[in-house]
């Protein structure tokens, strides 16, 4: 049987893409562009509202840590397109799903996106980021980023859809490699070998795994 993976990108001194994209939300800005666009901007307001959350005093008691999470995951979210992740993610297959078999693909994924790293997310420490540019074409967007480490710089580009006059991101570049097609390969993998049914298995044992005390 062929197993999910929680490999995420795990280069760069073993870094998930998953931590270096909350320390690009978290640790802030090192220097913004002269110029950046209605994209760039929208990632910002993310930005700045969790710096927010992460400076405020109360919430860093031992005691308010998962209503911390809490709140970092809803400002988050409000940026990700959990929904464009999961289709691209899962491809053709997504098609031939029912609107409740999409929902509980979605929410699987989503949990394992989300918590798989929060207890390494809480204790990273990076020294800045800096925007590079964004590129536009018509309803799709990048904004190219890199994350500063010790000595290290890891490139993060986060990928955004224009919906409702609103940019969402639907993948996450880290170093040169694709989050959704990370995943998508291992998708199909599983989908060739065995069947839906067995890939939505792995991932509630995945996501039960994760909840688990």
């Amino acid at each position: 049987m062929i197993a999910i993976r929680n490999t995420w990108t795990e280069r760069r001194g073993g870094s998930s893409w998953f931590m270096v994209l909350m320390a690009v939300i978290c640790i802030g800005v090192m220097a913004v562009p002269g110029y950046a666009g209605p994209p760039t901007d929208s990632m910002k307001a993310t930005i700045d509202e969790v710096l927010r959350i992460v400076r405020e005093q109360e919430l860093k008691q031992p005691e308010k840590t998962e209503e911390r999470r809490h709140l970092l995951e809803k400002v988050v979210s409000a940026r990700f397109d959990y929904t464009e992740m999961s289709r691209r993610a899962l491809g053709a297959p997504w098609n031939q799903l029912n609107d409740q078999q999409k929902q509980e693909f979605v929410d699987l994924f989503r949990t394992l996106l989300t918590n798989s790293y929060a207890d390494k997310v809480e204790t990273y420490s990076g020294e800045g980021v800096q925007y590079l540019n964004e590129r536009m074409e018509k309803e799709y967007a990048e904004v190219r980023t890199k994350v500063l480490s010790g000595k290290t710089e890891i490139p993060l580009d986060y990928r955004l859809i224009n919906k409702a006059n609103d940019w969402r991101v639907y993948d996450v570049v880290v170093d040169g490699v694709s989050l959704v097609n990370n995943y998508r390969g291992q998708f199909t993998k599983i989908l060739r070998a065995s069947s839906y049914s067995d890939l939505v298995d792995q991932l509630r044992k995945k996501t039960d795994k994760i909840k688990a005390p």
